[in-house]
């Protein structure tokens, strides 16, 4: 099954919520990578976390994971 990613946040805590709303919804996300070393979220740049979900899922995933951004974004004071 190949994985496609759908949105990148710079957070991790972000990363996980939006991982645990698609699984609530019936989607199949990855888990985060890690780089591998401390304090290095991601190897393949400062970005942030990517979020990936099997590439039939990608175009119904990505909508709700903005939607959901967007809500968090909007919730915070």
């Amino acid at each position: 099954m190949k994985f496609a990613p759908i949105i990148q946040v710079k957070n991790q805590s972000v990363a996980r919520v939006l991982i645990v709303a698609l699984r609530a919804h019936g989607f199949h996300p990855l888990d985060p990578r890690e780089g591998g070393l401390p304090g290095v979220p991601n190897l393949f740049g400062p970005e942030g976390f990517v979020v990936e979900v099997p590439e039939d899922e990608v175009a119904d995933a990505t909508a709700l994971a903005e939607d959901l951004l967007r809500d968090m974004e909007g919730s915070t004071p």
